[in-house]
């Protein structure tokens, strides 16, 4: 069967520009009601896409003065959209420095089963100070600390959820027998940073296990993600840092042992589209004429890479001396070199820049055909299997990527007409991982 690509959305509160909450037709408080997730997953179920990715960090975030920095708890959100969807995959982010393993387990577990083996975990370590005191944390681990934690957290979690074989449920209501007490193990883990007894006290997945998706993309995080992702949400803002970042990623695979090709590598990608390339430029220059000066995008663009008393001069390239990491900074480190790279193999302007990217992720303004092209180029030349779908505003601008770009993809035979398969793990084309548990069967000879 041929290639087909595979769609993630970045589901962040009222859409990924700052100013999405001042659009006319959501309420202000949409990042807070139950209806508005609905919404965004009916629009995603109705294009067939495969999941939805809710980001999380467990603070509260600074600018609140200007704009809704706040979210709701990603993992009760995906529990209370497994109700009203059917298909679509649901992916709250949670993180290993600020979760205890089992706990954490078993609340992904149980909404897998809730949604019908639709559930994945997008796995962060938290770089958050202030994330970090509000769990009682004076001070966080380094980032190679953070991900041999990170490491040893997902090998736990596995074997927790691995702890029941598929079939040690028996269900004999006649016999009064409910499982087989033999295919429920003890994991006894005893390692650097955790113990944990198990069994976990909820049965093994309806997709053998939940995909793990990563996000991380230091060379850390990068080295986790060829060690233990299925499923990588990235920032690549050229075709040659695409090309780049996937060969290491399945070279690096390979040498731990994994297939190389069962990783789906999707950046974000934020379409802002229009039925003409200017009706599409003016919807965009729209949504930035909303930012108050202090968010101007250029201001913003120094600020976040750590350099917040710069003012930077649109029509001039970034300075050099802005490309090198500020020290001191605790922000992630992907988005840093993802952007100040970008800028120094193209050598923009930042007024070019901020037309190509936005908070990290490429930016396509144009019709539905030019985004289709973006689309097809990357799959077939990047060394990427999709992307993750970013809405600069939700619903809407979702919506409009449904109705008017998954048609043309399906045209050109690049995208499903409607789901094949019922569990996340099917929509992505995933294998189902063995039980690291279960015992070998035994030959006909009985060797």
């Amino acid at each position: 069967m041929a290639r087909r690509l595979h769609f993630l959305v970045n589901v962040g509160s009222a859409g990924y520009h700052p100013a999405a909450w001042l659009e006319p037709a959501l309420p202000a408080d949409a990042f807070i009601q139950l209806s508005h997730y609905q919404r965004v997953a009916v629009e995603a179920e109705r294009g067939a896409l495969d999941g939805l990715l809710f980001p999380d960090i467990p603070v509260q975030q600074p600018g609140i003065a200007r704009a809704p920095a706040a979210t709701l708890d990603p993992i009760l959100l995906t529990s209370a959209l497994a109700v009203s969807t059917e298909r679509i995959g649901l992916i709250p982010t949670a993180t290993t420095s600020l979760n205890l393993p089992y706990n954490l387990a078993r609340r992904i577990l149980s909404l897998d089963h809730v949604s019908g083996g639709r559930a994945g975990w997008n796995v962060v370590t938290t770089f958050e100070p202030a994330a970090a005191r509000n769990f009682g944390i004076r001070e966080l681990p380094e980032r190679d600390e953070r991900y041999r934690r990170a490491g040893e957290y997902v090998g736990l979690t596995e074997k927790l959820w691995d702890s029941w074989e598929s079939d040690a449920v028996i269900g004999d209501q006649a016999l009064g027998r409910f499982a087989d007490a033999d295919r429920v193990h003890a994991v006894e883990h005893r390692g650097e940073f955790y113990s944990v007894a198990g069994p976990l006290n909820v049965p093994r997945s309806p997709q053998g296990r939940p995909v793990l998706v990563q996000a991380g993309a230091s060379p850390q995080g990068r080295a986790f993600a060829a060690a233990h992702a299925e499923a990588i949400y990235t920032t690549q803002l050229s075709l040659s840092a695409s090309r780049s970042f996937s060969a290491e990623i399945r070279s690096a695979a390979a040498a731990f042992g994994r297939d190389k090709d069962a990783i789906r590598i999707l950046p974000g990608l934020v379409p802002v589209i229009g039925a003409t390339e200017a009706e599409a430029r003016a919807r965009f220059d729209e949504l930035q004429g909303r930012l108050h000066p202090d968010s101007a995008p250029a201001r913003q663009l120094a600020r976040w890479l750590g350099y917040p008393d710069v003012e930077l001069d649109l029509d001039s390239p970034l300075p050099h001396r802005l490309t090198t990491l500020p020290e001191g900074r605790i922000g992630p480190q992907g988005f840093f070199a993802a952007i100040t790279g970008y800028a120094l193999e193209t050598g923009h302007t930042v007024r070019q820049l901020l037309t190509e990217f936005l908070g990290g992720h490429r930016l396509v303004i144009g019709t539905p055909v030019t985004v289709a092209d973006h689309i097809e180029l990357w799959f077939r030349t990047g060394g990427i299997d999709g992307f993750t779908i970013t809405p600069a505003v939700l619903p809407g601008y979702l919506t409009d990527f449904v109705d008017q770009v998954v048609p043309e993809l399906r045209k050109r035979g690049l995208f499903r007409h409607e789901y094949e398969h019922t569990t996340l793990r099917g929509h992505l084309g995933l294998p189902e991982p063995a039980n690291s548990f279960a015992r070998e069967p035994v030959s006909a000879t009985g060797m």
